[in-house]
């Protein structure tokens, strides 16, 4: 049944299906990654970017689109991760703008029309300086083409319609704008992840509910093996249900909702009796969702964090958490690897967050590592180009701390401006200090590929080693050692006076004097250093100075 306007229930199943289909799809989207790396990972930070913002949505017990919209935002701000994710974030909160803008009890064509709009309006703002060929170009193009058709739209189903088919059109044209992609043969993964969503929303107008797939590498961990802090959804929530009207029972909405409040849901019917269980954080909220369609037979709530507790050697004489005292400067930087992370905090970071490389950190990492540090001047280092915009969102949402973010892009550049870090001086020199040093330095890494493609003139098959210089593949070649040697070859010049190595899982110790020959060959004045990083997928990163 088509719908002529959106009420405040349209608009969270809508939202919510959409959310669901990035997420059953999220992998797909991950494989679209321009450089053939196995770390793919936009369709994963889109899918957890908006899946953060629906689960806070779903929470809201309020009538209002509007306060429904703020709420949506705010959860996927904070949930943001990588660059793409926080575009989508931003695009909610120009759709909350767009609906505070218009104080309307529900949304007609027109209306939603204004509220896309206004998503890509903000949407650009959040980037200092807008790629086009990329998500932002296909939120804009749909929204652009919508418009000059919505005057003859009569349903919010039509309306979806046709901007979704303008998201295509502008999504196949994204290999023309970015000639990196047409070199990859690839779309642009983030456009791709938001048509995934809005296909989502038209599903929900056309009453097609979907239901989140199990994430499987939840179902790989032992809950044997887990820690604590490993249990992300930490009550298993069981009942029964006699419905009410058994009839009209819609099981697929009911999955649907539950879904999103965690993991390991089974729902099943038997005429008129539903069992249902679940992993969640808020069994009060699956609760009440069932006992709109009848009333408890029977219920279990269990608390497993604490279960898990009760039985680990010496976890409940733990000692309890103590506040750090105020300190001048503190260093936060995102690290993947023991020994990278081992490294980096001997040279002073304070507050490591794990990951990088193949998880991006969210805004709202960011903001508890801040407030974690404790300090009056607080300096993030990223590691990756794909986290400096969560960070630099959640610089902007303290107010307590002076926080800046230099625009080190990989591990390299990071290691080499700590080398500059200077506790006793300022804020404005240490950022001008570790910033030169970061455009000094040339970041070297080894990694393999996973397809067949052809980059910068570069032709790669799968399973080859590749090369990576400041970014760009400079060889691919089925051993390892020729792979590095020419990468080194590439890096190291007469000026070079220090190559580290931080060396991957995959790399074996009887390897590294090899490493010191390999650059003695290149430039016999060249100090070398070995770390044992202990990161997975690179087998090297290097930093030459």
């Amino acid at each position: 049944m088509s719908a002529s306007s959106i009420s405040v229930e349209l608009f969270k199943k809508m939202v919510m299906n959409g959310a669901i289909n990035l997420k059953n799809n999220h992998k797909e989207i991950d494989e679209l990654n321009v450089f053939p790396v196995p770390d793919g990972d936009t369709g994963t930070n889109m899918s957890m970017t908006v899946m953060s913002g629906v689960r806070e949505m779903n929470a809201c017990e309020s009538s209002s689109i509007i306060e429904v919209a703020k709420v949506l935002s705010r959860g996927a701000l904070m949930g943001a991760r990588g660059n793409s994710g926080v575009i989508l974030s931003q695009f909610f909160r120009g759709v909350y703008v767009g609906i505070k803008e218009l104080d309307h009890d529900s949304l007609s064509v027109e209306d939603f029309m204004y509220c896309l709009e206004s998503g890509c309006k903000i949407a650009y703002k959040a980037v200092m300086e807008p790629v086009e060929g990329t998500i932002l170009t296909v939120v804009r193009e749909a929204a652009e083409n919508a418009r000059k058709k919505v005057n003859g739209i009569k349903t919010i189903d039509d309306l979806m319609k046709t901007y979704i088919a303008e998201a295509k059109v502008s999504l196949n044209n994204t290999p023309n704008l970015l000639p990196v992609l047409k070199e990859a043969g690839v779309v642009d993964s983030g456009g791709a992840g938001f048509v995934k969503i809005a296909e989502g929303m038209l599903m929900a107008l056309e009453g097609v509910i979907l239901e989140a797939h199990e994430d499987s590498q939840a179902q790989k961990k032992s809950a044997a093996a887990s820690f604590e802090s490993d249990i992300k959804f930490g009550y298993c929530t069981e009942f029964i249900v006699e419905l009410k009207k058994p009839e009209s029972f819609d099981e697929q909405s009911l999955k649907s909702s539950l879904s999103l409040l965690g993991d390991s849901l089974v729902v099943v019917r038997d005429e008129d009796i539903v069992k249902v269980h679940v992993h969640t954080n808020r069994p009060g909220r699956a609760l009440e969702l069932a006992q709109a369609y009848g009333e408890f037979v029977t219920m279990k709530i269990e608390n497993m964090r604490l279960q898990h507790s009760e039985l680990s050697s010496g976890a409940q004489n733990a000692p309890q958490a103590v506040s750090k005292p105020r300190k001048k400067f503190a260093l936060v930087s995102v690290c993947f690897g023991e020994g990278i992370v081992s490294t980096f905090k001997e040279l002073g970071v304070d507050y490591v967050i794990e990951g990088g490389q193949t998880m991006n950190p969210s805004t709202e990492a960011f903001v508890e590592a801040i407030k974690d540090v404790n300090a009056d001047n607080v300096i993030i280092i990223p590691n990756n180009s794909n986290v400096i915009m969560a960070a630099k969102q959640a610089a902007g949402m303290v107010s307590d701390c002076n926080v800046e973010v230099i625009k080190a892009k990989t591990i390299a550049q990071g290691y080499a401006s700590l080398m500059y870090y200077d506790p006793e001086s300022d804020m404005e020199a240490n950022i001008a200090q570790m910033s030169e040093a970061i455009s000094n330095v040339t970041s070297g890494e080894i990694t393999y590929s996973i397809r067949d493609t052809e980059i910068g003139g570069v032709k790669i098959n799968a399973d080859d080693f590749m090369g990576i210089v400041n970014g760009e593949i400079v060889v691919s070649t089925k051993e390892k050692s020729d792979a590095l040697k020419s990468l080194l070859e590439s890096c190291i010049t007469e000026d070079s006076q220090i190559v580290t190595f931080f060396c991957g899982n995959d790399v074996d110790p009887e390897d590294f004097p090899a490493l010191e020959a390999i650059c003695g060959e290149i430039n016999s004045d060249v100090e070398v250093e070995i770390i044992e990083g202990k990161q997975d997928i690179y087998s090297y990163i290097i930093a030459v100075e």
